[in-house]
Parts: structure tokens; C-alpha cells; sequence
């Protein structure tokens, strides 16, 4: 009898491996297909300030869904998203426009306000999801509603613009300007990424993410604070949302209704693309800035290409998350 179960032992951790690899590198190789793939439609793609400017234009999204990540990892889920980024915005440029801060401080306190206002939305979120027991997407559907219908009443139905040239010319290396050659909007990518990496892989926090979205009863039976895992979560989405959030406003000046319209969709996209099992218990933060930049390379095709038309690029987003949730089925049922 051993020999025969010898074999089981020994090819079973071999498939699991398998499998595992296969996930983690996937959404890589799909980048480098689709980067081929854009040469090929138009040989200015792979242009290094065309490239540059792809990876600049992903930092938004990028930086949202590292935070996604966490949420999604623990079994929660976040619409509130682009929302939240709105009312942030909106609230960072009425402080920087009152002035209560005179001097070279304002614009810093502005960006700690900015940081300290999502970091309170996402707790409000976990707070209202834990406490109340209500589902994530009940919760964030609602809040979605409330921060979009705030920043509305801020603006007055309009856009709420900063006043101050001199602000906006000392804010806008925050988008435009590089640190060594590289453009802020990129090294901001890499150390969220990296922060957000460390969290997840190398901290006990980050191994309670993993255990609660995979099994919530289990992780409370072993321990685990799981209210509190995912209240954590959901603040740490919100700082994302901020950073994000300090290095929109400096690209435009201003923050409207529509400021942050379906960045809810496109960082689950990013996160689901990246081998984040939706229903939690998987977190990949390399993968989720992977799919980030994938989302943005597809809109950057059908800008230089007329294949498809540039108008249908939510259409395309949509179908990409659709595509994506039927690989990761298939790669589960394997």
C-alpha cells in the first residue's frame, strides 16, 4: 500500500505549486502580451514617454486598488472609491482656498487633512459594516451615495477650483515633477506598493487579512481580532483613496461631482486581474499594480489604435473584470 500513496504525497504539492505559479504570473505575462501586442497596433507605444506616461496615468488607480487589496483579501468589498476621492479632493482644496494655515505649513496641513479625512471615511466604513453586520456592499453602496451627494453640496452643483495661483504652481510638481528623473506619480506607485507588500507578507496583520477572508470562523475561533482586521482594512483603503487623492488634485486643480467617476470598478478590476481571489483569502499586491497598469496600457491602445472606438473603454474595462473572475474560476477548479 505505501508505494501506492507515496505518489499522491508527492504530486499533490507539485499540481498545488503549479497552480499557485500559474496565478501569480499570469497577470504579468498578460502585460508583456499586451505590451507586444501594442507595438505591433503602433510602434509609438512602446515609446518611453508614451510608457511613462501610461505608468503616470495608472498611479490614481494603482494607488487605490494596493488599498482594495487589503479589503478584498479579508472578504470585504469597497464601491465608495471614487466617491470618497471626490469629497476628499473637494474637502483638501475649501481648507487650502480658507487658509486657515497662512504660510509655506498650509499646503502640508492640506495634505495631512486629506490623509486624516480618508483615513475617517474608511473607518466609518468598517465601523458601520462590523458593528452594524451589514453586508460591505450594502454599506459602501450607501456611503458612495452620501460622499457623492456631499461633494456635491460643497461645490454647490459645480467644481471647486483652487483660488490661488501660487498654490497651484507650488502644488503642481506633486504630479509633474520627478524625484532623480522619475515622475512622483511613479516613485508614489512604488512605495505604496512596496509599504502595502510589506504589510500583507511580512506582518501578523497582514497573515489575519489573509485567514479572515478565507475563513471567518475559523480565524475568530483561532484568535484572530477579525472586527478589527477588517476595520483596519477598510482605513487602510482610505488612506489609499487620499494618496491618491494628493496626486490628482495638482494634475487639474479641481475636484467636481464627477471627480473620481467608476474608480470603484477599475480597482477591483486592477485587484482581480492581479490574482486577488474576490471572495477573499488571496492578496497580491504586485499582481493588483499589474492589472492597473494593464487597465491603462488597454485605454492607451485604443487611443493610438482605431480598432476600437476610445469611447467604448468602460465597455472594455467591464468585459476585462468578466474575462478575469472566468480565469481565476477555471484556475480554482483546476
Amino acid at each position: 500500500m505505501s508505494p501506492a500513496v507515496e505518489p499522491l504525497s508527492d504530486t499533490t504539492p507539485r499540481r498545488a505549486r503549479r497552480e499557485i505559479d500559474l496565478r501569480a504570473v499570469a497577470p504579468f505575462a498578460a502585460l508583456v502580451a499586451l505590451v507586444i501586442f501594442g507595438a505591433l497596433v503602433n510602434p509609438a507605444f512602446v515609446s518611453l514617454d508614451n510608457l511613462t506616461n501610461v505608468v503616470t496615468r495608472s498611479a490614481f488607480i494603482a494607488v487605490i486598488a494596493v488599498g482594495a487589496t487589503f479589503v478584498i483579501a479579508s472578504g470585504g468589498l469597497d464601491l465608495s472609491v471614487g466617491a470618497m476621492a471626490a469629497f476628499v479632493a473637494g474637502t483638501m482644496i475649501l481648507f487650502l482656498n480658507g487658509g486657515a494655515v497662512e504660510g509655506p505649513m498650509l499646503l502640508p496641513a492640506a495634505m495631512l487633512l486629506a490623509l486624516g479625512t480618508g483615513a475617517l471615511c474608511g473607518l466609518a466604513n468598517g465601523l458601520t459594516i462590523t458593528l452594524g453586520r451589514i453586508e460591505p456592499f450594502i454599506v459602501t453602496l450607501g456611503t458612495m451615495g452620501i460622499f457623492r451627494a456631499l461633494t456635491v453640496y460643497l461645490a454647490e452643483g459645480g467644481s471647486i477650483a483652487i483660488r490661488s495661483q501660487e498654490l497651484r504652481a507650488a502644488y503642481r510638481p506633486v504630479y509633474f515633477g520627478n524625484i532623480l528623473g522619475v515622475p512622483v506619480p511613479i516613485v508614489a506607485i512604488a512605495l505604496v506598493a512596496a509599504l502595502g507588500a510589506f504589510l500583507l507578507y511580512r506582518t501578523r496583520y497582514g497573515r489575519h487579512v489573509t485567514a479572515v477572508g478565507s475563513n471567518e470562523d475559523v480565524a475568530r475561533y483561532s484568535g484572530v481580532p477579525v472586527n478589527r482586521v477588517r476595520v483596519l482594512a477598510y482605513v487602510i483603503q482610505g488612506v489609499c483613496v487620499a494618496v491618491a487623492v494628493l496626486i490628482y488634485v495638482p494634475r487639474l486643480g479641481a475636484a467636481t461631482a464627477t471627480t473620481g467617476l467608476l474608480w470603484e470598478l477599475q480597482a477591483i478590476t486592477a485587484v482581480v486581474i492581479g490574482g486577488t481571489a474576490l471572495r477573499g483569502g488571496v492578496g497580491r499586491i504586485w499582481g493588483t499594480i499589474c492589472g492597473a497598469l494593464i487597465l491603462e496600457m488597454v485605454g492607451n491602445i485604443m487611443v493610438l489604435s482605431d480598432l476600437v472606438s476610445e469611447y467604448l473603454i468602460g465597455a472594455v474595462q467591464g468585459a476585462i473584470i468578466i474575462v478575469a473572475m472566468l480565469i481565476q474560476r477555471s484556475l480554482g477548479r483546476r
